[in-house]
């Protein structure tokens, strides 16, 4: 059996099945990109909770596997060189998961041209470093505690930008069934969930003047019907055991 002791998370969350990847997350934007990839892949995973309520992402377990306290984190028992892996970071993880993919010949959501294979990873960070960060800001000012400051400078400073977001995502997808064409991506499973969360559990959809991105909502609506995005969208699930 593997032997995951050596990482003290597994004290935290005790793996009762250690010869799976071990997902440590929320479905939040930035969470369902690894479930959403776990079940796309069917690569066998058992997911553990970190309840922010409770601060476990601030706890000395989580932090030994994170240092830089956010979610999702993984230990792959089965890494490089058939040696454990831990990692964080979402835009890591999608591409980590997919070249493990391909190396295990499954499909790996990453195409096989390699010019296709890095204009993909352009648009992984360009979420990474754009959609993901002003959509959260955005979503602090309109919802949260952000949503009581008298003086709306701030809350329009991330709207202009979100929207111009908005913007480029919607030329990227007028005319194509995903980001990067007939052919769905890593990409896709990057910026798709945060458009989610902006208009749907954020609130903003009429903040944001969605409606002026149709092609946009058509993508978006594409990327909720598939199976393993429903799935995806609810792990780790509140009664999930530790």
């Amino acid at each position: 059996m593997t032997d995951l002791s050596a990482f003290p998370i597994t004290k935290k969350w005790p793996a009762r099945h250690p010869d799976r990847i071990q997902l440590y997350s929320l479905p939040t934007p930035n969470g369902v990109k690894a479930s959403i990839m776990l079940e796309e892949t069917a690569l066998p995973y058992e997911p553990h909770r970190v309840n922010f309520d409770t601060n476990d992402q601030l706890s000395p377990e989580f932090l030994s596997l994170n240092p830089n306290n956010k979610i999702p984190a993984i230990v792959d028992p089965d890494g490089p060189g058939g040696k454990p892996l831990a990692l964080f970071e979402s835009g890591a993880i999608l591409i980590y998961l997919s070249e493990k993919c391909a190396a295990l010949g499954r499909e790996d959501f990453m195409p096989s041209d390699p010019a296709a294979r890095y204009e993909t990873i352009q648009w992984l960070m360009f979420q990474v470093g754009g959609v993901g960060p002003m959509f959260g800001q955005l979503g602090f000012f309109h919802k949260f505690a952000g949503k009581d400051y008298e003086d709306k400078r701030p809350r329009d400073r991330y709207l202009t930008e979100s929207r111009r977001l908005l913007h480029v995502i919607e030329q990227r997808v007028a005319g194509r069934r995903w980001i990067m064409g007939d052919e769905y991506t890593i990409a896709d499973i990057a910026i798709f969930p945060w458009v989610r969360n902006l208009v749907g559990f954020y609130g903003a959809r009429e903040l944001v003047g969605f409606g002026d991105f149709p092609e946009t909502a058509r993508v978006l609506a594409a990327f909720v019907e598939r199976p393993a995005v429903a799935r995806g969208l609810a792990i780790p699930e509140p009664t999930n055991p530790r």
